[in-house]
């Protein structure tokens, strides 16, 4: 890492990259910490690509912001990173925070031209492994920023080892989020349930690592046995991907199809959450996904793949049920639990709002951040770095 350079108190003009589009998680964390930071009184630019779908950047004006956009044609691009350089320089950019493994190699390069602080975030994916250049890359980024952030201690565990980094030099700064109570009636009266019904709800992206396959099968099964047959249930997916087609297929096959509801991009997920009666995350890989952390906030009891940081989030059996990641038949015995017992479905929910409520606000999450961008002494978990006088701090995460 850089030697530290040391921010004055008050305001600072931060710029915030990402070179993906979204809608999913690692966007919805840059709008939520954008909003956060300027409520703190900090100049936020948000920044990235123009030739994207712009749905980001379209989220960022609606909120009254004004991003900036460049280009990137092809992989290595030195006309990217010279652009970006003049973007951070002409707003006087005092910290440049790049999102993801394209911008922490662009981010890095233009923030030390631009006389920036530079950090760098990885939200969970593995993709920058794949290959020996992109490790080596990401590894002579982070050598010239001042933080490697990783959103939860089992990335930051993956970034140690892939890049053969000491400890120390990735911090871990769990994702926050703002919350939001919901309208229950609203999606209820759209999918017209019974009083009785119970909803099951998934929110995520239609892409095969996020599991919705095995979760069908999960529900066929559960189906074909009769085992909640005195629970009628209903099951809503709300995202939009690849799998749209595949999935309507496979309801259809496992006999689920009048049961099932892709719901496509939803804005209104605060609604669908307070309209559930149980949240499922069936995913094969994870960071530390913020829908999870929604689904707690709003007192749903949660059966979830054990992958990723999701662990960090919720203790099992205590704040949701934890399953192995691929596994049809756990993930059918966890929600057939809950679909059976309301005693359970309760208590869950309400230890898990409890946890989420106290550990993963954005606040929390931007504090922790304002620090890095000053150059203050924290620990690997984002908290303050114990005294010295005290010897070496072991961080407990959010958790």
């Amino acid at each position: 890492m850089v030697p530290p350079l040391i921010l004055p108190d008050g305001p600072l003009r931060v710029a915030l990259l990402l070179e993906s589009d979204g809608p999913g998680g690692a966007e919805t964390m840059l709008l939520n910490l954008g909003e956060e930071l300027r409520r703190r009184g900090h100049e936020v630019l948000p920044l990235g690509p123009s030739n994207k779908s712009g749905w980001l950047g379209d989220r960022f004006r609606e909120r009254g912001f004004a991003p900036e956009s460049f280009l990137v044609q092809h992989a290595l691009d030195p006309a990217c990173a010279r652009h970006i350089t003049e973007i951070l320089r002409s707003h006087r950019i005092q910290v440049a925070h790049s999102h993801e493994f394209g911008m922490g190699i662009y981010g890095s390069i233009a923030a030390r031209r631009a006389g920036s602080r530079h950090i760098i975030t990885m939200h969970g994916g593995r993709y920058y492994a794949e290959r020996r250049r992109r490790r080596w890359a990401l590894r002579w980024a982070a050598r010239r920023s001042d933080a490697l952030v990783a959103v939860s201690e089992a990335t930051a565990r993956d970034l140690r080892a892939t890049l053969a980094l000491p400890a120390g030099d990735v911090k871990v700064v769990h994702n926050g989020i703002p919350f939001r109570e919901g309208n229950r009636s609203s999606l209820r009266q759209e999918l017209a349930l019974a009083a009785g019904d119970l909803l099951i709800v998934a929110v995520g992206n239609l892409y095969p690592v996020k599991g919705h396959a095995v979760l069908l099968r999960a529900l066929g099964e559960l189906h074909r046995s009769g085992a909640v047959a005195d629970a009628p249930w209903r099951l809503a997916i709300a995202g939009r991907g690849e799998e749209e087609e595949r999935l309507r297929a496979l309801a259809a096959e496992e006999g689920i199809a009048e049961r099932v509801t892709l719901l496509g991009y939803r804005q209104d997920v605060p609604d669908i959450l307070a309209a559930a009666d149980i949240f499922v995350m069936p995913s094969l890989s994870e960071g530390l996904p913020l829908a999870l952390v929604e689904a707690m906030a709003a007192g749903l009891p949660v059966v979830v793949s054990e992958v990723g940081g999701v662990p960090e989030v919720a203790v099992a059996g205590r704040e949701a049920i934890l399953v192995r990641p691929g596994d049809p038949a756990p993930l059918a015995e966890g929600l057939a639990m809950l679909l059976r017992d309301s005693g359970a479905r309760t208590a869950m929910g309400a230890a898990a709002r409890e946890r989420a409520l106290r550990d993963f606000s954005v606040s929390t999450m931007c504090a922790a951040y304002e620090r890095l961008y000053r150059g203050e002494a924290v620990s690997r978990s984002g908290e303050p770095a114990a005294p010295a006088h005290r010897g070496e701090f072991v961080p407990g995460g959010a958790g």
